[in-house]
């Protein structure tokens, strides 16, 4: 059950957080589209994904599109918001700036990283597989379609949201330590009836 305390202690984890992600979100989008650019890259021949942030979206351009087509934008904080989310659960804990709690929450901060990367990349084929009318057809199977688009799907609906309580489950949870047995007093006996 969740205590005053800890209400404060997550509403305040959230405010840092959101602010945090207000200033930095632009930095962290660049560094998943970098993350994601370099694994499409590394299964295309040649390797013609590009992915280019910029003002809350990351524009899909492939070097194979004609000029002056229009490249689709992908907006970032769809994906990565659920950093807000994942930061607010650490800070429900006791002692939330504990060596240890923070070592776990860097941890965790880091596979949401990955899940990030990896759910851009689902997005980018999502959109290559659904968004690009006969070329999509050409190139992508009906099982390869399915698998993209109800992956990236699968994100946008559940997985985003249960994410950051799944790293906060493996990472963020420990065991509660047991109450100590209350000492007793040396003066007092038991009465005996």
């Amino acid at each position: 059950m969740l205590n005053g305390r800890a209400a404060l202690r997550g509403l305040a984890g959230f405010l840092l957080a959101l602010a945090f992600w207000f200033g930095f979100s632009r930095p962290y989008e660049r560094a998943i589209a970098a993350g994601a650019q370099t694994l499409i890259n590394l299964f295309e021949s040649p390797d013609v994904t590009r992915l280019q942030p910029g003002n809350g979206e990351i524009l899909l351009d492939r070097r194979d599109f004609p000029p002056g087509s229009a490249r689709p934008g992908l907006p970032g904080p769809d994906i990565h918001f659920n950093f807000v989310l994942l930061v607010t659960l650490f800070a429900l804990d006791r002692k939330p700036l504990r060596g240890e709690h923070v070592a776990r929450f860097l941890a965790a901060a880091a596979a949401l990283f990955f899940v990030h990367v990896v759910a851009l990349v689902f997005q980018v084929h999502s959109v290559y597989v659904t968004s690009l009318g006969a070329w999509s057809e050409a190139n992508y199977g009906p099982v390869a379609r399915n698998f993209w688009a109800a992956g990236f799907h699968f994100y946008q609906i559940a997985g985003r949201f249960a994410a950051p309580f799944a790293l906060w489950w493996l990472f963020g949870r420990r065991e509660e330590e047991e109450p100590s047995e209350r000492p007793r007093r040396a003066g007092k006996k038991k009465r005996r009836g």
